[in-house]
């Protein structure tokens, strides 16, 4: 199979060696031909790199791994040369200013595309990339999923039809992950800490069950699993960001916790879903 994957950070690097080395040819697009992600590890001879969004335009299936903060402005550009391909969006996160979900956005902007799914669960990049054991969640109809599978096969991938729960999960966990590390310097102890942290991921799948999601997508592997791994490791970019901002320190790149923190707030008032604890530490936070 013929597989394209828009975005060249760690992330999207890690999953197109992936499709690689599950015996894929990959077309890796990176913006303004900046390939930034892991480049130290040797890059696989079926991986070609481009800045022409139109050499992706044969792919059999698409995997869209940029920021959330890049997300729009990305599938904008996708929307001229997508030729019917289902697309697996493994961003997680959500849009800053509308509160939007990844899948929300492209509904917007490239409306006719009605196979799409969700990769998300306990992924760091560079052990994705490097061949670690790694299990995801796949959620999607039976085409994405079946492209899914084919795409990662060197993933164990678990397939649900929870599109909702599965992005509702990998955004609460950023935001989760988050609060867990602001925490671990701020809480008044051990207790207090599991406490708020587990008020906190009970709030957002009130959230999720509000918008649709089936409450047993939470404890998969884009649930607990995901949680698990970045609410308890510094390797966890947004664990390091509460930590820097329970101590003061300036946070410097993208921290897709605080879009997340900020924008559940914002879509729990819509819902009419009260999240005290969610509210409480945005508001210490200062975000």
């Amino acid at each position: 199979m013929i597989v394209g994957v828009f975005g060249a950070g760690a992330w999207g690097t890690a999953l197109a060696y992936t499709c690689a080395k599950s015996g894929n040819k990959v077309i890796h697009w990176g913006f303004d031909g900046v390939f930034d992600g892991l480049s130290d590890l040797q890059k696989p001879e079926n991986v070609t790199r481009t800045d022409n969004m139109h050499d992706l335009k044969t792919c059999e299936y698409w995997l869209i791994v940029t920021p959330a903060a890049f997300f729009r402005e990305t599938v904008q550009k996708m929307r001229n040369v997508y030729n019917g391909q289902p697309i697996l969006i493994c961003t997680k996160g959500m849009e800053s200013k509308s509160g939007q979900f990844m899948s929300e956005i492209l509904n917007t902007e490239i409306p006719e595309c009605k196979d799409f799914g969700i990769l998300s669960g306990p992924q760091f990049a560079r052990e994705v990339a490097t061949g670690v054991p790694t299990g995801s969640t796949l959620a999607g109809n039976e085409r994405v999923r079946a492209g899914g599978h084919l795409a990662l096969s060197t993933l164990y991938l678990q397939d649900s039809d929870d599109i909702i729960g599965a992005q509702i999960c990998g955004v609460g966990k950023n935001a989760v992950s988050l609060i867990s590390g602001f925490l671990t310097v701020t809480a008044q102890g051990e207790n207090d800490r599991a406490l708020y942290f587990t008020r906190a991921w009970d709030e957002i799948a009130e959230i999720g069950v509000k918008m649709g999601a089936d409450c047993e997508t939470f404890l998969l592997l884009c649930g607990v699993g995901d949680l698990f791994l970045s609410a308890t490791s510094t390797t966890s970019r947004n664990f390091s960001a509460g930590l820097s901002i329970a101590q003061g320190e300036k946070v410097t790149g993208t921290v897709e916790g605080i879009f997340a923190l900020q924008g559940l707030v914002k879509r729990a008032e819509i819902l009419g879903v009260e999240t005290p604890v969610l509210i409480e530490m945005k508001n210490k936070m200062g975000l």
